[in-house]
């Protein structure tokens, strides 16, 4: 094997590791355990969930892309001398 190669598969096998060794540490292994202080609320319904994750979203990036549309310089149209 080449150096090169070795060293690209160290890298990998590394990056592997650790983002293996990540996960593992922030498994939810003592999420039934209550911490002091933690005072969940109620849960949330579909449509709050989906209207929360989903539909603020995308009208938040509508409103974004409109104002860039529309205060965007370079679409304005040059009058044509006739």
């Amino acid at each position: 094997m080449s150096n090169k190669v070795k060293n690209t598969a160290l890298r990998a096998g590394t990056i592997t590791a650790g983002t293996a060794l990540m996960l593992l540490m922030s498994s939810p292994a003592f999420a039934l355990t209550r911490d002091d202080g933690d005072d969940p609320g109620p849960g949330l319904s579909v449509i709050q969930t989906l209207g929360l994750y989903v539909v603020t979203p995308i009208v938040l990036f509508l409103i974004i892309a409109g104002l860039v549309v529309m205060t965007d310089k370079s679409r304005k149209q040059v009058k044509s001398k006739g």
